[in-house]
């Protein structure tokens, strides 16, 4: 793969169960280096988009592309470049952690020791503790340790920091994930599906936000942050009724105050509002998960 390859590229992809189109013409490119959010409902077809990333599952048409390759052409090339980390974790049960890292790292081509035993020691894992006795937030730590240690080109990951608790979640995001992305600057690629978009907010360059199989917004992070805003406005006697900001994605009125959610016409509607000489008027960018969230209303 050269630089200009994509880590991942997804041209039109459907994937059907049954006669429900679970992804429905999906097209994305994720560059190299890159953070990228895939953010959606529950169902909205993320898993299944990932499954076909991995050959897990088979498109019904379209193409998806892993460092250039097609994963049902070159599985092993792929799988060997890049670890997954999916929302369900599981280990034979008859392993220890100890087992389990040891047989993880048996089929990889690199494997960092050093790192392995650092994260041992911060996830306070018992590496002689059987895999079965672990609960759900210990199993997905050590899937990520696994997921880490081989130090992948590419990080998949789908929910992972599902069962975490929220200091040790916070580490992993802002420690763990960015000191991966940071040792070969440029090169190392993460692939977020996640639900806890507020906690990626620091980490993540670019996103897509998937509604019903379709791509409903695809932007970077600092282009989205800078469309849509909210703007506030308090006036002295009652708020007008906002009739005329139907450009607006949504208008709240309370009383003295009106609030628009605005995308990408934000100047116009500002200055419309303060040619209504409010007492006080506000601007602001809107979160990752505050765009989501008006992305899917």
């Amino acid at each position: 793969m050269n630089a200009d390859t994509p880590a991942i590229e997804i041209r039109d992809l459907v994937h059907r169960y049954g006669r429900m189109d679970a992804v429905n013409g999906l097209s994305l490119t994720v560059e190299p280096g890159r953070c990228y959010g895939f953010f959606g409902r529950n169902g909205a077809g993320k898993t299944t988009t990932i499954k076909c990333l991995l050959n897990l599952l088979k498109p019904a048409s379209g193409s998806v592309r892993v460092f250039g390759l097609d994963p049902s052409r070159s599985e092993a090339e792929v799988k060997d470049r890049l670890a997954y980390v999916p929302d369900f974790v599981a280990f034979y049960p008859w392993m220890t952690v100890r087992d389990a890292l040891d047989y993880q790292a048996s089929f990889r081509t690199r494997w960092n020791r050093d790192e392995e035993a650092s994260l041992i020691a911060r996830f306070q894992l018992d590496p002689n503790q059987p895999t079965q006795g672990l609960s759900k937030g210990q199993r997905t730590q050590l899937a990520l340790i696994g997921a880490i240690c081989a130090e992948p080109e590419l990080l998949v990951l789908d929910e992972p920091t599902s069962g975490l608790d929220p200091l040790v979640r916070r580490e992993f995001i802002q420690t763990i994930i960015g000191a991966f992305q940071d040792a070969v600057p440029g090169k190392r690629t993460v692939f977020v599906s996640t639900h806890l978009i507020t906690e990626f907010e620091g980490l993540i360059d670019r996103f897509t936000i998937l509604e019903k199989g379709k791509a409903v917004v695809t932007l970077d992070a600092d282009e989205a942050r800078s469309k849509f805003r909210r703007l506030r406005a308090r006036f002295e006697g009652d708020a007008p009724a906002g009739n005329e900001f139907s450009a607006a994605k949504s208008v709240k009125r309370d009383g003295r105050s009106l609030e628009l959610i605005v995308n990408g016409n934000g100047d116009e509607l500002l200055a419309r509002l303060r040619s209504m000489k409010p007492v006080e008027v506000t601007a602001e960018a809107l979160t990752l998960e505050e765009i989501f969230m008006v992305s899917v209303r």
